[in-house]
């Protein structure tokens, strides 16, 4: 397996890395989404509905397997022989960085669920906010994976 792992290790980061791009993009568009969701909040209406069918098709066709593939790859990544050293500080930051961006993730399919029962309580401001938390995360994960400290 560590051979195989050792020749497909150029195609497995190239996936690896065009998950990543996928799934931050989901995670830098969709609490924009919700900021316009909740700023133009028709409850009943049209744009209610729109807004709840956007989500739903960014979340689970473009964020979900995304992240699944990031997860996926990553692994395969970490499994290959010489890769990482565990005894360096950046796996571990990374770890955190990754941890932290699948609980972004499910925190906003939660909100998602939120607009859909109609228990939206978060303001365009504080999903303006939120939407920073992707930003502070991919700031951790590449000064981890590059400078290796």
């Amino acid at each position: 397996m560590s051979d195989f792992l050792a020749l497909a290790f150029p195609w497995i980061k190239s996936l690896h890395i065009m998950a990543v791009i996928s799934w931050m993009a989901g995670l830098f568009y969709f609490p924009r989404l919700l900021v316009n969701h909740v700023e133009r909040d028709d409850p009943t209406g049209i744009l209610n509905t729109m807004y709840q069918d956007m989500e739903m098709k960014l979340y689970k066709v473009i964020m979900q397997p995304a992240m699944i593939a990031t997860w996926i790859f990553g692994l395969l990544l970490v499994l290959t022989p010489g890769i990482v050293d565990w005894s360096s500080v950046w796996p571990w930051t990374k770890l955190v960085g990754v941890l932290g961006m699948t609980w972004f993730h499910e925190w906003l399919g939660k909100r998602r669920k939120d607009f859909i029962s109609g228990s939206n309580t978060l303001t365009g401001r504080q999903y303006r906010l939120m939407n920073e938390v992707p930003t502070i995360l991919m700031v951790l994960i590449v000064v981890s994976v590059v400078v290796k400290f």
